[in-house]
């Protein structure tokens, strides 16, 4: 167990914060913005995140800037993931990580260009929370479980694990239920009722389709509708092949978006929903 977390003073960055965030969803201690000392890099009670000059996670030390200028883009970010058994996972399902870590290694402006953007594209996508919680986390010097800025690090740290955790569970889930259709020039997926019927059926849908390889063969979706006995039926990556306002009238729609994009049928028959997907295929 860690009886401290200790991060460099000064300027703040997302991959120490992000960092830390995530030993504290583990560990409820004190994180401490200072430089560290042998005896802090020798004391594996103590986690030393982004200073120290060494990564030794036997030790919680996860520092990456003595890795030679050719290392593949890690932060310590990246190393506390590795540590805690998620990295493969988030690098997978969290689109914004590995920009993050070139951002942390390789700067904004190599990172624009290996995204294919101008660097004012990049400050265009800055984020008040962002700034918010990097400043006032750059001015701490200690920050104790209980304090609003250390809960709110400890939220992010835990929705950072149990997102990749939660939606490998859900792609399993799909993996087992799921059912493809060829129809024609193109597929469908559904995805029958299940007791229980998760909280949001769609869900996830669309990660799973890239996971197999079915994302561009896919024009349509069928799903449990978790509001009602029936199923949603929507258009997957908005394929025009499928127009809901042409099943809006039917007595067993009680919704179709007046963009055609999605409709629901308190239908339960398969028959019966294969019936309405017909009708609405332009």
């Amino acid at each position: 167990m860690l009886s401290l977390i200790l991060t460099h003073p000064g300027g703040a960055h997302k991959d120490e914060l992000l960092a830390c965030a995530l030993l504290a969803a583990v560990h409820r201690v004190p994180i401490v913005r200072r430089e560290p000392t042998p005896e802090d890099l020798a004391d594996p009670t103590i986690a030393v995140v982004d200073v120290g000059g060494e990564h030794e996670p036997e030790r919680h030390n996860f520092d990456h800037h003595q890795f030679p200028a050719d290392h593949p883009p890690v932060c310590s970010l990246s190393l506390v993931l590795q540590h805690l058994g998620v990295y493969e996972d988030a690098r997978e399902f969290c689109d914004w990580l590995e920009p993050a870590e070139w951002f942390d290694t390789r700067g904004p402006n190599v990172t624009a260009k290996w995204l294919g953007v101008d660097r004012d594209t990049m400050n265009r996508l800055n984020s008040p929370i962002d700034v918010t919680v990097l400043r006032r986390f750059a001015k701490a010097r200690r920050l104790e479980p209980g304090e609003p800025l250390w809960e709110m690090l400890g939220y992010i740290g835990q929705d950072l694990l149990d997102y990749p955790r939660e939606l490998r569970s859900r792609l399993d889930f799909i993996a087992q239920n799921a059912v493809i259709w060829n129809v024609g020039d193109h597929e469908v997926l559904f995805l029958p009722r299940t007791d229980p019927v998760p909280d949001d059926p769609s869900a996830s849908i669309g990660r799973y389709l890239e996971s197999i390889g079915k994302s561009s063969a896919v024009a349509a979706l069928i799903y449990p509708d978790r509001r009602g006995s029936g199923y949603g039926l929507s258009r997957h990556n908005d394929d025009p092949r499928y127009d809901f306002t042409r099943i809006e009238k039917e007595p067993d729609v009680h919704f179709a978006h007046a963009r055609g994009f999605v409709a629901k049928t308190s239908a339960s028959e398969l028959t019966r929903v294969k019936e309405l997907l017909g009708l609405a295929k332009i």
